[in-house]
C-alpha cells in the first residue's frame, strides 16, 4: 500500500506540456466545487504545476466542506480553502475576484425525488456564477451525459452531436451549457465547456465498480456493454491545459479516452488479475453513451494512462484493501434516473 500511495503522488505531477501552459496562465486559480471526487486532486496537480513553473499563483478551493479533514489536508499542502454555499448570493458575492475559475459544482445522484435541488444546482447557480465572474476565463465542467445512446460499433459522438438527454440530470447539465453560453456571449467571458465520460482512479469510477463485482462473484450487468473512460489525472491535466482555448461564443472539447471498451472484457481481464470468474447477466444492448475525444487528443495529446495501467492498478488497489469512495457511477443507468 505505500508502493501505491507514493503511486498516487507520481501520478499528481504535472506534465512537461501542463508547466509550459501554466507559465502563461496569469493570476490565481479558483475551483468552485472542489470537494467533489475529482476536485482535490485538481487543485494538488493545479499547485505541482505552478510551483514547477515558478509561479506563485495561488489555488483557491471553494465547497461546502462537509468532511473538514478534506479542508485541512487541502491547506496543508498550500491550497487555499473557503467553505461556501455557492447558491447563498452574499458567500458567492463575497468570493475572491480572480481571472481564472473552473465550475466543479453540481448534482448528479439523489436527482430522482429532488430534482429541484439539481435545477438550481446544475441550471439556475451557472447563471449567478458567469455574473458573479463574467471579468474572468471559465471552464466549465459537463457531461456526455447531454449526448444521446449510438450505436456500440460507432466512433461515439463527436463535439458537432446534437445534444439529446435523458432524464432530468442530463437535461439540466445542459440547461448549465446553455446558461453559460448566454452569459459567454453576452459579456465577452472567455468560456470552455468540458464534457467529461467517465473520469476514474483507484477509489471509484466504472473499472472500479467492475473489478468489485468480480472479486465479490456479484452479477455484472451486460445491458450497458460498452465504455468510455480516463484516468483522473490525465482528466485534470487536459482541465487545466483547456484555458488557452477558452472563447466566446464557448469552446466545446469532449474528453474521454482513446478506446470504447468492452465491460465484458474489462472483467474478463480483472477475472485474470484475482483468479476468479465473472458472473454476467443480460445480453449487451446495441447502444450505449460514448463520447469521441478526437478533438482533445488533437489538442493535448494521448492521455497518458493506458486501460491496462487503469486495470493494474485498480486491481493492486482493491487487492491492498485501499480505501473506496462510496459514490458509484451508475454507468449502466439507461433511463436518466440517478
Amino acid at each position: 500500500m505505500t508502493d501505491l500511495k507514493k503511486l498516487q503522488q507520481d501520478l499528481l505531477q504535472p506534465s512537461k506540456e501542463l508547466i509550459e501552459d501554466i507559465k502563461e496562465l496569469q493570476g490565481d486559480l479558483l475551483i468552485l466545487g472542489v470537494g467533489g471526487k475529482m476536485g482535490p486532486n485538481l487543485a494538488r496537480m493545479a499547485k505541482n504545476a505552478f510551483s514547477l513553473a515558478g509561479k506563485t499563483n495561488k489555488v483557491i478551493g471553494v465547497a461546502r466542506f462537509s468532511e473538514p479533514q478534506l479542508k485541512h489536508d487541502l491547506e496543508k499542502e498550500g491550497i487555499e480553502t473557503i467553505s461556501a454555499d455557492l447558491l447563498d448570493n452574499a458567500q458567492l458575492k463575497a468570493l475572491p475576484d480572480v481571472p481564472n475559475v473552473i465550475f466543479m459544482a453540481g448534482t448528479k445522484f439523489g436527482t430522482k425525488g429532488n430534482e429541484s435541488l439539481t435545477w438550481a444546482m446544475n441550471s439556475y447557480l451557472p447563471g449567478k456564477v458567469a455574473e458573479r465572474f463574467k471579468g474572468s476565463q471559465i471552464i466549465v465542467f459537463s457531461t456526455g451525459n447531454i449526448y444521446p445512446f449510438v450505436s456500440t460499433t460507432s466512433q461515439g459522438t463527436s463535439e458537432e452531436t446534437m445534444p439529446s438527454p435523458i432524464g432530468e440530470y442530463a437535461q439540466s447539465c445542459l440547461g448549465r451549457e446553455r446558461v453559460f453560453e448566454y452569459f459567454s456571449k453576452k459579456h465577452s467571458t472567455p468560456t470552455l465547456i468540458y464534457r467529461l465520460n467517465y473520469a476514474i482512479d483507484f477509489t471509484y469510477g466504472v473499472l472500479v465498480e467492475i473489478a468489485k463485482s468480480v472479486l465479490n462473484q456479484k452479477e455484472i450487468n451486460l445491458t450497458t456493454g460498452f465504455v468510455n473512460v480516463i484516468w483522473q489525472d490525465d482528466a485534470n491535466e487536459i482541465a487545466l491545459r483547456c484555458f488557452k482555448h477558452c472563447a466566446s461564443p464557448p469552446e466545446i472539447v469532449n474528453v474521454t479516452g482513446l478506446e470504447i471498451i468492452s465491460v465484458k472484457w474489462l472483467a474478463e481481464e480483472f477475472g485474470k488479475k484475482f483468479d476468479k470468474k465473472p458472473i454476467y447477466i443480460h445480453n449487451e444492448a446495441p447502444t450505449a453513451l460514448l463520447s469521441n475525444a478526437s478533438k482533445s487528443h488533437e489538442l493535448f495529446g494521448k492521455p497518458k494512462t493506458s486501460i491496462n495501467k487503469m486495470i493494474e492498478y485498480v486491481a493492486l488497489w482493491l487487492k491492498e484493501g485501499g480505501k473506496l469512495i462510496d459514490k458509484p457511477t451508475h454507468f449502466q443507468e439507461r433511463q436518466g434516473n440517478f
